[in-house]
């Protein structure tokens, strides 16, 4: 009889990694995935043929019992689990676990949707899947290109994964990698952040692509310049569970990084798809759809309309980007840390048209 994930001893490789930062060195361990095995001994020799070489590692990997994931997962429709990232900024107490993060397990394998904001959150996405299931991670895809989301992807591309993102997404991950490796280590801390990298796609989606995870489908759609200009989503034909990455926010305050009028039809798009469930970037994390993105559409409206007034009256933007989209702050969290932003870029694209 086989013993469920969850009950059976299992070994995972690990190691130490260290960085020199102020005259002080910050070491912590990593998950190795692609070693695991029944027996320590298993895992050792598994190590012995293979390669291990992550920066800043101090000494030969070891093998430990297999732990649980920090991370609670929900079954969401049968086959279909969702994590709930926390609705606040990264910080040393999350670890850059604030975006939602999903996985579909089909007959013979396994697909990630995002993978959380740094290298461990990354290990501990991995733990939950195997708690479930030992069948290979197929692929992780990347929702859009925003650190929160894609920070976690090394460990999952290490235990075998193909990393899948929406065409363009390599380009903006390069651009931008300095800025969010820094920005991260700032708000998570060093050693939160220790042996995390961005990892480029292997495949970018076009247009539209199936993904057969075994008599399970994931339907994959790029998606025009909204949220981002690396918007994608991704649809379980078997439960019509959708994951919508940042397209849809919900009690998280909306993050404008796109085209407000390409968000807008976008989600108008979206809301006109079938779906039992869908999953946000943020919030949830599940929402009845399509009244489930009412707060959101409302949220862009109000946007567009402050903003088209405030041009129309003459108001700069400094001025007005203080006050557009202000009718809206009670019904956000973080809204402050955001709108303003949104105000800037909803101005600067309907100033020019």
């Amino acid at each position: 009889m086989t013993l469920p994930q969850a009950e059976r001893m299992m070994f995972e490789a690990i190691a130490s990694i260290c960085i020199e930062t102020g005259g002080e060195t910050i070491c912590r361990y990593a998950l190795l995935p692609g070693f695991a095995a029944d027996t320590e001994a298993g895992c050792l020799a598994a190590l012995h043929e293979g390669e291990v070489e992550l920066s800043g590692q101090t000494g030969p990997p070891s093998c430990v019992r297999r732990r649980a994931s920090r991370l609670l997962f929900t079954e969401i429709a049968p086959g279909v689990f969702a994590h709930r990232g926390a609705i606040e900024e990264p910080g040393p107490g999350n670890l850059g676990d604030v975006s939602n993060i999903g996985f579909v397990i089909g007959e013979n394998a396994i697909a990630v949707i995002d993978a959380g904001g740094s290298r461990a959150v990354g290990e501990e996405v991995y733990l939950a899947i195997r708690e479930r299931s030992d069948l290979p991670i197929l692929a992780v895809i990347l929702t859009h290109m925003h650190p929160d989301h894609v920070f976690g992807a090394g460990p999952l591309a290490e235990s075998g994964a193909e990393v899948i993102g929406r065409a363009g997404l390599s380009r903006a991950l390069a651009e931008r990698s300095g800025n969010y490796s820094e920005g991260f280590t700032g708000l998570i801390g060093p050693e939160g952040f220790l042996g995390t990298r961005v990892v480029s796609p292997d495949r970018e989606v076009k247009a539209e692509e199936m993904l057969d995870l075994g008599n399970r489908t994931l339907h994959l759609v790029a998606r025009p310049t909204a949220h981002t200009a690396t918007d994608l989503t991704v649809a379980d034909l078997a439960s019509g569970v959708v994951f919508a990455g940042d397209l849809v926010f919900a009690e998280h305050a909306p993050a404008l990084d796109g085209s407000l009028k390409g968000w807008q039809a976008t989600l108008a798009a979206i809301r006109e798809e079938p779906a039992a469930l869908l999953v946000p970037g943020h919030g949830g994390p599940t929402l009845p759809w399509p009244e489930g993105g009412a707060a959101l559409s409302a949220y862009l409206a109000a946007l567009e309309e402050d903003t088209r007034n405030a041009i129309e009256a003459g108001v700069p933007l400094s001025t007005a980007a203080a006050t557009i989209g202000r009718g809206e702050a009670a019904n956000w969290s973080l809204f402050d840390l955001y709108n303003a932003r949104n105000a800037t870029v909803a101005y600067t694209e309907l100033e020019w048209e």
